[in-house]
């Protein structure tokens, strides 16, 4: 189930809403035991049989909390336990999203003719095994307290709103919240405002350079694209991505507010970067602090005494964070290519070097776009045609038609996701209430009236049938 469809929006949040802060607002353990119901129902709309392996993920780590609690005092067997607890998650997540790739990958170099098993990929599993590592790491690391309850382990681990697509919240994080949180209106009210913002995201704006962004890579793929049209699909692309992706981040944060959640912040305008490094801190942050502090910082991180040692550990971390997205080459090529870059400007000092601004930005940017090619083609050979069709190499001239039609269908979509990429709309607000304190109760009306536009016509397009893809949907 997604949050951008109807039956989410209109029957599901309002009818779990209404039972959490109705039938059961003074019981917090039975609404815990709603929630982590509801969230089980959430996941089983879409695949009811991965349901039995997120239970099975939720009860083996549940153990293994438990496990590691009882053993702290023995440094031998408390890594034994967060060794048998990391092969449990890894070997589930192998199965089902890296076994068909090994097989397919051992049988093309080896020229062997056994058939590869098809085995279906469930929903968010990257999403909920790094969560249910979290919590077993976080309570051997005494940062939160052992569950012995297993509905709230159920409940960390399957909650709705950060399910799927993150962002990755840590135990540590929201240990303190599971029995301890405290709901008000203003955080509901904040919760509300900030879903119908990841909504108006990801569906005014992110859907729509979907479009674009697929016809381009279409015509690519057969070999029939222009310059400027193959540029247009890939600014599209960068766009799409960004926007549907902190979109539902906004959506997941906004709903977690609205029962009493705090979840980290996943994105901070990561294209206004000015380093292929600070993209990353911008970037899916929940996903970077993981690996920084469940990867990097246990291999030693950069305080190591070697800079061979150094440019290892980061080609672990980049080598994880590519294959993380997904079973392809061109996933791995992608996260090698910001190891690559990575590692350049830390062993360089580049973000210390006196660069004009706009050219580091320029040379942010242009690795990143180059970057979300390799990540929405389906092979890396297709990803090398798409980018030489960028820069003039097979492709079918200067400028075509396609270009003409979509550049001018689209061009205010452009403008709008260009600016909203960037923190002007922030610094606009801060503007206005700083000059006109008077008129705080004007912008405040403003800002709501906004937000109805944006909802109101969001489901307008949804009753429409308008595309409605989400790209995350599958890691």
């Amino acid at each position: 189930m997604l949050f951008s469809s109807l039956i989410f929006m209109v029957v599901f949040l309002p009818c779990v809403l209404a039972v959490y802060y109705g039938l059961l607002r003074k019981h917090r353990r039975l609404q815990n035991i709603f929630l982590f119901i509801a969230s089980l129902g959430f996941y089983a709309w879409g695949e009811p049989w991965f349901v039995l392996v997120m239970m099975l993920s939720i009860f083996g780590n549940w153990l293994f909390g438990i496990a590691v609690d009882r053993v702290r005092e023995s440094r031998v067997k408390s890594r034994l336990v967060i060794a048998a607890m990391l092969s449990f998650n890894l070997i589930a997540i192998f199965i089902f999203k890296y076994l068909m790739f090994t097989l397919e990958t051992v049988k093309a170099l080896c020229g062997a003719s056994f058939k590869v098993p098809q085995i279906a990929l469930p929903i968010g599993i990257s999403f909920f095994t790094f969560q249910a590592i979290s919590y077993v790491i976080d309570v051997y690391r005494e940062k939160g307290e052992m569950q012995k309850n297993l509905l709230n382990v159920g409940l960390y681990i399957s909650f709705f709103p950060q399910l799927i697509a993150g962002p990755i919240v840590r135990y540590e994080t929201v240990a303190e919240q599971i029995m301890g949180r405290r709901e008000t209106w203003d955080d509901f009210a904040q919760g509300s405002c900030r879903f119908i913002v990841g909504l108006s995201k990801k569906v005014l704006l992110a859907n729509n350079f979907a479009v674009v962004a697929d016809q381009s890579f279409a015509f690519s793929a057969a070999d029939q694209c222009s310059v400027a049209f193959a540029w247009l699909g890939a600014v599209a692309y960068t766009l799409q991505i960004y926007f549907d992706f902190s979109g539902y981040s906004d959506m997941a944060i906004g709903l977690g507010r609205m029962f009493g959640f705090h979840f980290p912040e996943n994105f901070n305008y990561p294209y206004i970067s000015r380093s292929v490094s600070e993209f990353w801190r911008r970037w899916h942050i929940s996903l970077g602090t993981w690996f920084r502090d469940y990867v990097y910082f246990p291999l030693g991180g950069s305080r190591v005494e070697s800079r061979a040692r150094l440019v290892w550990n980061l080609f672990i971390v980049w080598f994880l964070t590519g294959i993380w997205h997904g079973a392809n080459w061109t996933f791995i090529c992608w996260g090698l290519m910001y190891f690559i870059f990575i590692s350049l400007e830390k062993l360089t000092g580049f973000e210390k070097r006196r660069i004009p601004s706009f050219v580091k930005h320029i040379y942010t940017m242009l690795l990143v776009i180059l970057g979300w090619v390799f990540f929405r083609s389906d092979t890396v050979a297709d990803g090398m045609q798409f980018i030489g069709h960028m820069f003039g190499i097979g492709s079918t001239g200067l400028t075509d038609t396609n270009f003409a039609v979509y550049f001018r269908e689209n061009i205010y979509y452009f403008l709008f996701g260009i600016l909203f990429s960037a923190p002007l709309a922030r610094k606009l607000d801060d503007m206005l209430r700083k000059h006109f304190k008077e008129s705080n109760a004007l912008v405040a009306g403003l800002y709501s009236m906004l937000l109805m536009t944006g909802m109101l016509v969001s489901l307008a397009y949804l009753i429409k049938g308008a595309y409605n893809p989400f790209i995350y949907f599958n890691f």
